[in-house]
């Protein structure tokens, strides 16, 4: 019988929004050795694409904050910078999903079985994280739409990697599972994402400003300003985004044990066959 006390990384049962938070952090100590590097180096991709678009923006680091003379190239940013983020949250999503569903099952999945091509349906992942990216990028040309974009599309690659759904299928699941109980699972998305941005934006600045303070290098001057913002903001988001991928991915599960009742079919299946019980999804 798998541990399902308090240390669990996710229980089998319905969980406050409080023991979610805890379960995706759990899922990202524990899936830390592959997660974090991974996220740094999409973090870095990500810095350097918003880069061009920052100095037609004259958005300067570190807040990287409006020039009302170029309003709309910074409009352009921010829903660039929405879109690299859903992207890469998607993308994480993938590894961090499996490690849910092997924890669900009472095992860790270590890294090499995450990087294992086999069965992993990476080819499909990066298509979906893709358009998710297309679909925030819209969302937030168009305002406030990006919030409601965000929260209704993180059950995507889950839907994809862990139900085992056709592709073009996993976005009507995604959406499907997002608005039960009054929209529980896109809001508790977006409550995350807040929450990280919040850190973000504090540990980033703080980084920055604290070298300042100590006058360890010459912060004014742009050829030092850059790297060192860039560097802090990769830091940051190298353990946030992969935070919100196993927030995604442990929400996931738990709606479905919410309102599928996964928690308990999988205490009445067999034993041997949890595995098949977990990729029933429920039409």
């Amino acid at each position: 019988m798998p541990d399902v006390g308090p240390t669990a990384v996710l229980p089998r049962r319905p969980l406050t929004v409080g023991e979610l938070l805890d379960s995706a952090v759990l899922l990202l100590r524990g899936q830390a050795r592959l997660l974090v590097p991974l996220a740094g180096l999409l973090a870095l991709g990500e810095q350097l694409l918003l880069h061009p678009l920052r100095v037609l923006a004259d958005a300067r680091p570190p807040e990287y904050w409006l020039d009302a003379g170029r309003f709309g190239w910074y409009w352009l940013l921010l829903a660039v910078g929405a879109a690299t983020e859903a992207t890469i949250i998607a993308l994480l999503g993938n590894p961090a999903a499996r490690g849910a569903a092997a924890a669900l099952l009472g095992r860790r999945a270590g890294p090499r079985e995450l990087l294992r091509p086999a069965g992993a349906r990476w080819g499909a992942t990066v298509a979906i994280a893709l358009a998710v990216g297309l679909g925030v990028l819209v969302a937030a040309l168009l305002g406030p739409a990006w919030f409601v974009a965000y929260g209704l599309l993180g059950a995507v690659v889950p839907a994809l990697v862990v139900d085992r759904v056709p592709a073009y299928r996993a976005p009507l699941r995604a959406l499907g599972l997002a608005v039960r109980s009054g929209g529980r699972a896109a809001g508790i998305r977006l409550l995350g994402y807040v929450g990280w941005w919040l850190i973000r934006l504090g540990i980033g600045l703080g980084v920055f400003y604290g070298l300042m303070l100590l006058a360890l290098v010459d912060l004014t001057d742009p050829a030092w300003a850059l790297p060192v913002a860039t560097a802090a903001w990769v830091g940051v988001n190298a353990v946030a985004y992969p935070a919100l991928a196993c927030l995604d991915a442990v929400l996931h599960l738990e709606t479905r044990m919410r309102t599928e009742g996964l928690d308990i079919r999988l205490a009445r299946s067999p034993a041997g066959t949890p595995e098949p019980v977990l990729l029933a999804v429920q039409r």
